[in-house]
Protein backbone atom coordinates (compact mmCIF):
# COMPACT_ATOMS: atom_id res chain seq x y z
CA UNK A 1 0.00 0.00 0.00
CA UNK A 2 1.10 3.57 -0.54
CA UNK A 3 1.24 6.51 1.19
CA UNK A 4 -1.40 9.45 1.04
CA UNK A 5 0.65 12.24 -1.14
CA UNK A 6 -1.22 14.60 1.14
CA UNK A 7 1.36 15.71 3.93
CA UNK A 8 0.82 17.08 7.35
CA UNK A 9 1.69 20.27 6.20
CA UNK A 10 -0.70 20.51 2.69
CA UNK A 11 -3.47 19.51 5.22
CA UNK A 12 -2.92 22.19 7.49
CA UNK A 13 -2.76 25.24 4.56
CA UNK A 14 -6.11 23.52 2.39
CA UNK A 15 -7.97 24.27 6.11
CA UNK A 16 -6.50 27.64 7.01
CA UNK A 17 -7.46 28.50 3.55
CA UNK A 18 -10.80 27.37 3.51
CA UNK A 19 -11.25 28.56 7.15
CA UNK A 20 -10.17 32.54 5.81
CA UNK A 21 -12.47 32.47 2.56
CA UNK A 22 -15.66 30.98 5.27
CA UNK A 23 -14.71 33.90 7.44
CA UNK A 24 -14.43 36.49 4.27
CA UNK A 25 -17.78 35.21 2.93
CA UNK A 26 -19.43 36.03 6.47
CA UNK A 27 -17.86 39.38 6.63
CA UNK A 28 -19.72 39.98 3.34
CA UNK A 29 -22.61 38.67 4.16
CA UNK A 30 -22.69 40.93 7.28
CA UNK A 31 -21.97 44.00 5.60
CA UNK A 32 -24.87 42.91 3.53
CA UNK A 33 -27.29 42.67 5.84
CA UNK A 34 -26.15 46.01 8.10
CA UNK A 35 -27.94 47.04 4.67
CA UNK A 36 -24.65 49.81 4.51
CA UNK A 37 -22.10 49.68 1.02
CA UNK A 38 -18.39 50.31 1.63
CA UNK A 39 -19.13 53.20 -1.64
CA UNK A 40 -20.98 55.01 0.95
CA UNK A 41 -18.21 55.07 4.08
CA UNK A 42 -15.60 56.21 1.42
CA UNK A 43 -17.68 58.97 -0.23
CA UNK A 44 -15.90 62.75 1.41
CA UNK A 45 -17.10 66.40 0.52
CA UNK A 46 -14.66 69.38 0.41
CA UNK A 47 -16.48 72.14 2.31
CA UNK A 48 -16.30 76.23 1.90
CA UNK A 49 -13.26 76.13 4.11
CA UNK A 50 -11.35 73.51 2.73
CA UNK A 51 -12.10 71.06 5.27
CA UNK A 52 -13.13 67.25 4.64
CA UNK A 53 -16.44 66.54 5.48
CA UNK A 54 -18.83 63.70 5.37
CA UNK A 55 -22.08 65.25 4.79
CA UNK A 56 -22.38 67.00 1.34
CA UNK A 57 -23.08 70.67 0.44
CA UNK A 58 -26.18 72.68 0.78
CA UNK A 59 -26.96 73.44 -2.48
CA UNK A 60 -28.80 77.00 -2.25
CA UNK A 61 -25.66 78.37 -0.65
CA UNK A 62 -23.65 78.13 -4.11
CA UNK A 63 -21.54 80.95 -5.49
CA UNK A 64 -21.71 82.12 -8.86
CA UNK A 65 -18.09 82.56 -9.98
CA UNK A 66 -17.00 83.94 -13.40
CA UNK A 67 -14.55 82.12 -15.46
CA UNK A 68 -12.25 85.13 -15.99
CA UNK A 69 -12.16 85.57 -11.88
CA UNK A 70 -9.62 82.49 -11.72
CA UNK A 71 -6.23 83.44 -11.95
CA UNK A 72 -3.88 80.26 -12.70
CA UNK A 73 -0.50 79.91 -12.00
CA UNK A 74 1.52 82.71 -9.57
CA UNK A 75 0.16 86.17 -9.72
CA UNK A 76 3.01 88.83 -11.00
CA UNK A 77 4.46 90.64 -8.49
CA UNK A 78 3.66 94.46 -8.48
CA UNK A 79 6.46 96.19 -7.58
CA UNK A 80 5.08 99.64 -8.55
CA UNK A 81 4.34 100.37 -4.81
CA UNK A 82 8.22 99.63 -4.07
CA UNK A 83 10.70 101.89 -4.47
CA UNK A 84 13.62 100.24 -6.37
CA UNK A 85 16.53 101.99 -4.69
CA UNK A 86 17.53 100.92 -1.02
CA UNK A 87 19.46 101.42 1.49
CA UNK A 88 21.74 99.71 3.83
CA UNK A 89 25.52 98.67 5.44
CA UNK A 90 27.83 96.81 4.24
CA UNK A 91 28.43 94.27 6.44
CA UNK A 92 31.34 92.20 4.79
CA UNK A 93 33.32 92.68 1.99
CA UNK A 94 36.35 91.00 0.63
CA UNK A 95 38.32 92.91 -1.34
CA UNK A 96 40.65 89.84 -2.63
CA UNK A 97 37.93 87.66 -3.46
CA UNK A 98 35.89 90.45 -4.99
CA UNK A 99 32.22 89.73 -3.06
CA UNK A 100 30.98 90.98 0.28
CA UNK A 101 27.47 91.44 1.85
CA UNK A 102 24.92 94.76 2.53
CA UNK A 103 22.67 94.13 5.32
CA UNK A 104 18.87 95.87 4.15
CA UNK A 105 17.86 98.60 6.39
CA UNK A 106 14.27 98.21 5.97
CA UNK A 107 13.89 94.12 6.30
CA UNK A 108 17.14 93.25 7.62
CA UNK A 109 18.03 90.90 5.10
CA UNK A 110 21.22 89.99 4.24
CA UNK A 111 22.14 90.65 0.16
CA UNK A 112 25.05 89.39 -1.58
CA UNK A 113 27.47 92.10 -3.66
CA UNK A 114 29.62 90.98 -6.63
CA UNK A 115 32.68 93.94 -7.19
CA UNK A 116 31.07 93.63 -10.76
CA UNK A 117 27.66 95.62 -9.24
CA UNK A 118 29.80 97.89 -7.19
CA UNK A 119 30.11 101.29 -8.80
CA UNK A 120 32.62 102.79 -6.09
CA UNK A 121 35.00 101.83 -3.82
CA UNK A 122 33.07 100.11 -0.47
CA UNK A 123 34.27 99.01 2.51
CA UNK A 124 33.06 97.35 5.99
CA UNK A 125 30.56 100.02 7.71
CA UNK A 126 29.40 101.96 4.64
CA UNK A 127 25.99 103.27 4.29
CA UNK A 128 25.44 102.24 0.79
CA UNK A 129 22.22 102.57 -1.71
CA UNK A 130 21.57 99.65 -4.17
CA UNK A 131 19.18 98.22 -6.50
CA UNK A 132 17.56 94.43 -5.95
CA UNK A 133 18.18 91.97 -8.44
CA UNK A 134 17.82 88.20 -9.19
CA UNK A 135 21.18 86.53 -9.30
CA UNK A 136 22.08 82.88 -9.27
CA UNK A 137 21.11 82.08 -5.71
CA UNK A 138 18.91 84.13 -4.83
CA UNK A 139 18.65 87.82 -5.14
CA UNK A 140 21.80 90.17 -5.20
CA UNK A 141 22.69 94.32 -4.47
CA UNK A 142 23.11 95.75 -7.84
CA UNK A 143 24.56 99.57 -8.79
CA UNK A 144 26.02 99.98 -4.82
CA UNK A 145 26.82 103.32 -3.98
CA UNK A 146 28.08 104.96 -1.14
CA UNK A 147 25.82 107.58 0.77
CA UNK A 148 27.83 110.56 1.77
Amino acid sequence: MGRSQETFGKKEREKKKAKKRKEKEEAKLARKEEGKSSWDDMIAYVDENGMIVDTPPDPTAKKKIKAEDIVLGIPQKDESDEDPIRTGTVSFFNHDKGYGFIKDADNGDSMFVHINNVLEEIAEGNKVTFEVQPGLKGPEAAKVKVVR
